[in-house]
């Protein structure tokens, strides 16, 4: 029942209503005021008085708040009240980075005048390498307020993960590495472990060294081959594949208590840089190579996790992760090639047909942050020759905030709190403004607290038999009705109805204007 409702519900917001995925109560009572849009875009701004009526708004990048414990929950909408309420507006109006002349909250790029930053004019096509004379003499790249405190929090969260981990399973797990030989002869064992053995034949180790060979090898002659087009060396292929192996087990860690991970993105971003400035492909590349090969790693365990206590022979679930994952992989880059080739501007809101879904806002993300990387690189952005070097101490910061915390936990057990104070997602958990939106967070805080919370303290028979459930089929419900609409309707370029309802954004258009004085952007009104 909930997949039918889910699934028939979805063709509001998906189709006829699309306005309901976002509404914004400060921008529709205040319509000419910078000030209140900025304050109460859900998309664009702080989010206050907005919400959403559409699932896909909840748990559309965060995720199903339903399947993350509630503890998790607090500490990450308590990092995102800190970030985009505390820290954001303090930068924003003292003018930190001359942040006025930009938008309050936006993962686009900027020049020293407040304009959108015209690549074209520091870029060598021939090479696509960047010429730093041109950078020098036309702008240094600007980003937002906003932008600059994802980076802080993924700075900090990633060193932050590593001294929570150190700290709180450092024993455990030095008790496992230099034990390693007597857990892999098997002769400490759970009940699980035990029944799985006497019943079924372990995974042979030869298995995963033909696959890791087999794809390093691919992965070489991917950037060696087609005339070194991706401009990443085969040392570049090694460092990602050992950066992916370094992070998977504190990252893997925080990802089994918590259902959340951190980030390794913006550090792989940060490393290739240094090594590699003024080349984006390569930058791109390298992040793809270490961040989903984490990723993939991870998933991988948790699938094996699975099987393990639902008693699915090793083998099986070995060769069902490597099919499906050649499955997806084929699948998802058909698709991407067909969408390319068939919607018209896709990736370009300002030429959209209104009420169109394909603005790409994750891709947009990545793209700049290829600009910032990779194509002026991290010395000129955050080191000596750039002026956010002051972000690199957010490095040490995170790497030593958790220790005061753990301390106080060990010294005063009597206050049970302390122990749900979980430093990585406090500084990251509410990092992902942008590409994720104000109103993504609220509408996904206020739904996992409701239900891990509340629903889970006064009806917990109730909860632990329907909870996952009614998750899945929400997710299903509008995956299915998605892709139904679009092969139906906008595959066909009828992309909705032509209403005030039909606009898929929260008709807060004086949002992304800045309000330094001078600044000249168009349709925003001159401070």
């Amino acid at each position: 029942m909930v997949f039918i409702g889910s699934f028939a519900y979805y063709v509001i917001p998906g189709f006829l209503f699309p306005s309901i995925s976002v509404v914004s109560i400060l921008c529709l009572v205040y319509k000419n005021s910078i000030t209140m849009h900025q304050i109460g875009s859900g998309l664009n701004g702080l989010g206050i008085g907005s919400f959403g009526l559409d699932w896909s708004t909840v748990a559309g990048f965060l995720g199903s708040p339903l399947a993350t414990p509630a503890t998790a929950i607090f500490n990450i909408v308590i990092s995102y009240i800190l970030i985009v309420y505390v820290l954001l507006p303090l930068g924003y109006w003292t003018n930190v980075f001359n942040a006025k002349s930009f938008p309050l909250i936006s993962a686009n790029v900027f020049d020293s005048h407040g304009q959108p930053y015209n690549i074209t004019r520091i870029i060598n096509y021939d090479s696509f390498t960047v010429n730093f004379y041109q950078e020098e003499t036309y702008s240094k790249l600007n980003i937002t307020t906003s932008f600059a405190l994802v980076y802080c929090a993924n700075f900090a969260g990633l060193t932050a993960a590593i001294m929570h981990v150190a700290l709180h399973h450092g024993k455990d797990i030095w008790k496992m590495w230099t034990n390693t030989k007597v857990f892999v002869q098997g002769r400490v064992e759970d009940v699980h472990s035990r029944l799985m053995k006497r019943n079924y034949e372990s995974v042979p180790q030869w298995w995963f060294l033909v696959l890791l060979v087999t794809v390093f090898g691919l992965s070489l002659f991917t950037c060696l081959g087609f005339d070194k087009q991706l401009q990443l060396p085969w040392w570049g292929v090694l460092l990602a594949s050992t950066t992916a192996f370094v992070f998977t087990l504190p990252v893997g860690v925080i990802v089994a208590t918590t259902n959340t991970g951190v980030g390794l993105n913006v550090v792989s971003e940060y490393i290739i840089g240094l090594m590699l400035p003024g080349k984006p492909l390569a930058n791109v590349t390298f992040k793809t190579y270490s961040s989903m090969s984490m990723w993939q790693a991870l998933s991988l365990l948790g699938d094996l996790n699975l099987g393990h206590y639902m008693k699915i022979p090793p083998k099986s679930m070995f060769i069902v992760q490597f099919a499906g994952t050649m499955i997806a992989a084929t699948v998802s880059y058909g698709t991407a090639w067909f969408i390319l080739d068939t919607v018209k501007h896709i990736c370009e809101p300002s030429k959209l047909p209104q009420g169109s879904p394909w603005t790409c806002p994750n891709d947009d993300v990545t793209y700049n942050a290829s600009i910032i990387w990779g194509l002026v690189g991290p010395t000129r952005m955050f080191g000596k020759l750039g002026h956010y070097s002051a972000l690199n101490f957010f490095f040490l910061i995170g790497f030593l905030l958790p220790i005061p915390f753990w301390f106080l936990a060990k010294s005063f057990p009597q206050y049970k709190w302390l122990k749900y104070i979980h430093i990585p997602l406090l500084i990251s958990g509410g990092s992902g403004v942008p590409p994720v939106h104000s109103v993504n967070y609220i509408m996904w805080g206020f739904i996992g607290i409701f239900f891990n919370y509340f629903v889970y303290k006064r009806h917990k028979t109730w909860w632990a038999r329907h909870t996952y459930l009614m998750s899945a089929a929400l997710d299903a419900g509008v995956a299915f009705m998605a892709i139904l609409i679009f092969f139906a309707l906008q595959s066909h370029n009828i992309s909705g109805i032509h209403w005030w309802g039909g606009n898929a954004n929260d008709h807060c258009p004086l949002a992304t204007c800045p309000v330094a004085h001078g600044v000249v952007i168009e349709n925003c009104p001159i401070m």
